[in-house]
């Protein structure tokens, strides 16, 4: 991280990569108008998120940093399975079964913040009896 400055955007556009792997630097208003700019140009990348948590860290934001982690797990998925895992948070929308059949599938995924953040929800909704 030392030789990365806050914003990413400004201070090391060359080395900032969007999720599909180009270069913040290449995603100009020309490359959109001529078609070179998809929408996974413009996502964020797990790479980038995970800087963006060090730098959340570093500034004694450990609650962002932990948040941001969370998020560099989840550009895995696609956008449907995140509205899906989002219902399934809601409370009542799910069991307490379905809440660990969820946690697990994201542990087996690549994604273990992810699944301790669910486990953590569906410990406190049982709790609160808000599942069964």
């Amino acid at each position: 991280m030392a030789e990365l400055s806050y914003p990413l955007a400004t201070g090391a556009r060359a080395q900032v990569r969007a999720a599909s792997g180009k270069a913040v630097a290449e995603i100009t208003l020309g490359a959109a108008l001529s078609g070179d700019v998809g929408a996974r140009d413009v996502a964020i990348s797990a790479e980038t998120l995970q800087i963006q948590a060090g730098f959340a860290e570093h500034g004694g934001n450990r609650q962002l940093a932990e948040n941001l982690r969370r998020a560099a797990e989840l550009v895995a998925f696609e956008d449907d399975e995140l509205l899906r895992f989002y219902d399934m948070l809601r409370p009542g929308r799910s069991s307490a079964e379905e809440l660990e059949s969820l946690a697990a599938a994201l542990a087996e995924r690549g994604a273990p913040r992810c699944a301790s953040l669910v486990r953590a929800a569906r410990e406190a909704y049982l709790r609160r009896g808000v599942i069964t």
